[in-house]
């Protein structure tokens, strides 16, 4: 009980400090957990948690410092140009257009099941637009997110596939006949942005972009002459934009197929990239200078998580928790264990890292629903419904890579967002629910 308590409590407390603005989240990433594994008496071990915790994340912390510096270098280059220009030529100032466009282009992007990549080539291309409209960036971190994580269901995905390990089935037998719902969830998505669209229309009108505008002799907000338009322009490589193209398709590829673990992957790519791109020397260090400042304040953010998440396992709180989720539930509740786990899958996946949840609480509450008639493939199905919430965690590092590329509060984001993620999770279980993908009360669908 003990261990419960301190692991909602430490939970509890770390989202109001940086909900509320107390403290920043990287410092309270780092104190919050180290306080209450000295309340719960493991000072003596409190070390080890934490270098644990850093281990496992390291990677993760590797390959996203490599994809915001290969990202910048194809930035820089502008390989992403002609995007911006055509969604500039379809929008033609219009918030609404830029809202439903960017939840559009989230949406093809995050196919390729990496939450970074779409945060980086959504907010390079969408951010000016906003900036010069005057326009809520909020609304761009929160749709680009909701897109990420419904279309992050995919077998090549990270939930399904931890699902499908956890519970040994196959991940096609989860994912086809979630399709229905997955679609059903976009259709809510893109409702969701139509309506913040129009909201902001409503409060900043229709405006009049220059032809030119967010290209060569302009800043970043539009205005002409800006003071860096001169160097942006001296950085773009229009003759090697099928190039870059080339290799970054070749990059999404080797992502997909899994050629080479992620680090390892982005390494190689930044590294070509930028011999490609600026062979001379002084010229990559000055690239590499230039992307420093997003390097550090994402990966700093990272190990500081892997100090949360160290802490939250070593000590048994993550294993607490979801034992005591199993201890609150009637036994004659147990014939809806599905719908439960959809339910629970929404704040247990906020507290806890996705594989704490799919490798720690999952095979539990599916051991129990087979007594009732639900298959290990259907809980499988359930335990999804609440990645677009998961997203929202701080305990998910592409997050902290998105709220820092749209310059917004991490706080903010998760205020404005919340409610919209449990929204379309709920849209998810409603439609599950209608086609049978899992069942009601223990009859198999």
């Amino acid at each position: 009980m003990m261990l419960t308590l301190l692991g909602f409590g430490m939970v509890i407390v770390f989202m109001t400090l940086i909900m509320a603005k107390r403290l920043s989240p990287l410092v309270a990433l780092i104190l919050v957990p180290i306080v209450f594994a000295l309340l719960g008496g493991f000072g003596s071990s409190v070390d080890d948690m934490m270098l644990d915790g850093i281990r496992k994340i390291a990677p993760t912390g590797v390959m996203l410092m490599f994809a915001i510096l290969y990202f910048g270098v194809m930035i820089d280059a502008g390989l992403f140009d002609p995007i911006v220009g055509r969604i500039l030529r379809l929008v033609k100032g219009d918030p609404l257009r830029i809202v439903v466009g960017t939840t559009v282009l989230a949406l093809l992007i995050s196919l390729d099941g990496d939450g970074s990549t779409t945060y980086m080539i959504v907010v390079a291309a969408m951010l000016p637009l906003y900036r010069r409209l005057g326009m809520n960036a909020l609304s761009m971190t929160c749709l680009a997110m909701l897109s990420s994580g419904v279309m992050n269901l995919t077998p090549w995905g990270g939930p399904t596939a931890r699902a499908a390990a956890a519970l040994h089935v196959d991940a096609g037998d989860i994912f086809v006949p979630l399709v229905p719902a997955i679609g059903v969830s976009i259709l809510a998505i893109l409702g969701l942005s139509f309506y913040l669209g129009l909201h902001e229309r409503r409060r900043l009108g229709t405006v009049n972009l220059p032809a030119g505008a967010l290209h060569a002799g302009y800043d970043e907000d539009g205005v002409p002459g800006g003071p860096t338009s001169e160097d942006d322009d001296s950085l773009r490589r229009p003759r090697l934009l099928w190039v870059n193209a080339a290799l970054t398709l070749a990059l999404m590829v080797g992502l997909i197929l899994g050629v080479l673990p992620l680090p390892v992957l982005f390494m190689i790519a930044f590294a070509i990239a930028l011999v490609i791109n600026y062979p001379d020397l002084a010229e990559q260090r000055r690239r590499v200078a230039h992307h420093a400042g997003n390097v550090l304040s994402v990966v700093a953010l990272i190990f500081a998580a892997g100090i949360f998440t160290g802490i939250l396992s070593g000590t048994g709180m993550v294993e607490a928790m979801s034992r005591s989720l199993l201890a609150v539930i009637p036994d004659a509740l147990g014939p809806y264990l599905a719908v439960i786990t959809a339910l629970v899958s929404m704040p247990f996946t906020f507290f806890m890292s996705n594989d704490a949840f799919y490798f720690g609480v999952l095979p539990i509450l599916s051991d129990a629903a087979q007594g009732y008639g639900i298959s290990a493939v259907e809980m499988a199905r359930a335990s999804l419904i609440g990645q677009p919430v998961h997203l929202l965690s701080p305990l998910v590092p592409s997050t902290y890579l998105l709220v820092g590329l749209a310059a917004v509060d991490f706080g903010d984001h998760q205020r404005f967002t919340l409610k919209w993620a449990v929204l379309v999770c709920l849209v998810m279980l409603a439609a599950a629910l209608a086609i049978g993908l899992f069942p009601w009360a223990g009859v198999a669908g």
